[in-house]
C-alpha cells in the first residue's frame, strides 16, 4: 500500500514528470487519463498548464504539444468509448478495486443524463468525469459519428485552453516557472469547482423533488 501511495505522489509531481519524460510522458498520461479507468487520478489539467509554462520558457516545443497531445486525448476517448460499447451494462456491475470506483461511473452517468452528447466536451474540464465519460457514452450507444465530432472538439479545446493558458501565464508573470506549485494549487482549485457546483446543483434538485 505504501508503494502505491508513493507512486501516486510521484504522478502528481508535474514538474518532475515533464523534466523526466518530456513530451512523450505528457502524451502518455493524457492518453491514459482519458482512455483507461486507471487514469482517473492522473494530473491532466495541472500537467498541461505546466507544460504550457515550460513551452514558454523554451523547454518544450509548443507546436508538438498542440499536435501530439490533442491527438492522444482524442485517441484516449476513442478507446474509452470502445470499452464502454463492448462491455455494455456489465460495466456497472464491475466490482470496486484500488483503481476503479463504481461511484465515479455513476457520477459520470448522471452527468451524461443531464448534458447528453455535450458531456464529451464538458467532461474534458471535469476531473474524474473526463476519464469515465467516453465509456458511459459507449454503454449508452451514443451515435458514433456524434461521439467522434464531440470528441475531437473537446480534445482540441481542452488541450489548447490549458496549454496556451500556461503559455500566456508565463509571458505575463515573471519567473512563474519557479512558482509551479502555486500555479498547480490554483489549477486544482479551478478544476474541482465544476464538480462542486454540479454536486451543489444535484443536492438542490434532490431537495426540491422531496414532498
Amino acid at each position: 500500500m505504501q508503494e502505491l501511495i508513493d507512486l501516486l505522489k510521484k504522478t502528481h509531481d508535474v514538474r518532475a514528470i515533464i523534466e523526466w519524460g518530456g513530451l512523450t510522458m505528457i502524451s502518455a498520461i493524457v492518453f491514459t487519463e482519458t482512455g483507461l479507468f486507471v487514469g482517473f487520478f492522473l494530473p491532466g489539467d495541472s500537467l498541461l498548464v505546466t507544460a504550457g509554462i515550460f513551452a514558454r520558457t523554451g523547454h518544450l516545443p509548443l507546436h508538438w504539444l498542440l499536435t501530439l497531445v490533442p491527438l492522444c486525448a482524442i485517441i484516449g476517448d476513442q478507446v474509452g468509448y470502445i470499452i464502454g460499447r463492448r462491455a455494455g451494462a456489465a460495466l456497472y456491475r464491475r466490482p470496486d478495486g484500488i483503481l476503479f470506483k463504481k461511484a465515479h461511473l455513476i457520477r459520470t452517468h448522471d452527468f451524461y443524463e443531464k448534458y447528453g452528447a455535450k458531456t464529451i466536451v464538458l467532461a474534458r474540464f471535469v476531473p474524474i468525469v473526463r476519464t469515465f465519460a467516453p465509456a458511459v457514452a459507449g454503454v449508452a450507444k451514443m451515435d458514433y459519428r456524434t461521439f467522434v465530432t464531440y470528441n475531437i472538439l473537446g480534445g482540441i479545446l481542452w488541450v489548447f485552453s490549458t496549454v496556451l493558458g500556461g503559455y500566456f501565464l508565463a509571458s505575463l508573470v515573471p519567473n512563474v516557472d519557479k512558482r509551479i506549485h502555486e500555479v498547480i494549487i490554483v489549477v486544482v482549485i479551478l478544476s474541482v469547482l465544476p464538480g462542486v457546483f454540479e454536486y451543489w446543483s444535484y443536492r438542490r434538485r434532490t431537495a426540491a423533488s422531496k414532498p
